[in-house]
């Protein structure tokens, strides 16, 4: 074999085995490092027959301007930290007055200051950001439902993000959003 030939493979080689350890060693590290930071939460509600479950990781404030900074206007979040945020509900429910399908969903949002989009996609993503440009990894063509919800101010500064349900009536409930000093109610309703 020619000199330039085995040089290559041993070059190969290496790129190999450095991207085995990147895959089986670094990567899960990085992972769990990035969860001390940015905790992963679940959350369930019941009503009747109705079972919503939610899963988000949460990131803290920090003494950090959250939403316009840390996370800008007018452009697609992934509604927490780490992984892309789900939503799933074993019945079919209407959000805002729109139809949602029973199912899992993808959860994004884009922020502006007087309301919020909120989406709920049908694809499920390894992770809430691409690699390359560490941009939202949501695709819109699966988009299933986009609603626009009203921003609030609290008067109580929110730490962690928290995404939860509050049940209001028997057929009712508010899918809540809270962060810093923004709260973003969403009204789910069973018909």
């Amino acid at each position: 074999m020619k000199k330039p030939v085995k040089i290559l493979l041993w070059i190969a080689g290496i790129i190999g085995l450095l991207a085995l350890l990147f895959v089986f060693v670094l990567g899960p590290i990085m992972k769990t490092q990035t969860k001390k930071n940015s905790p992963e939460q679940t959350f369930s509600f019941t009503q009747g027959d109705l079972k919503m479950d939610l899963f988000y990781c949460s990131p803290a404030k920090k003494n950090r301007k959250i939403f316009g900074e840390l996370v800008p206007y007018d452009e697609v979040w992934r509604t927490g930290a780490n992984e892309a945020s789900t939503f799933t509900t074993n019945s079919d429910i209407y959000i805002e007055g729109q139809l949602l399908p029973a199912g899992k969903y993808s959860l994004w949002t884009i922020p502006n200051e007087q309301s919020w989009n909120v989406i709920f996609n049908s694809k499920m993503y390894d992770w809430g950001v691409k690699i390359t440009d560490q941009k939202a990894a949501r695709e819109p063509e699966y988009d299933v439902l986009v609603i626009d919800a009203a921003v609030s101010n609290s008067m109580n500064i929110t730490e962690n993000f928290s995404i939860n349900i509050i049940e209001v009536t028997s057929t009712a409930s508010v899918l809540m959003f809270s962060w810093d000093n923004v709260v973003v109610p969403v009204k789910i309703e069973v018909k």
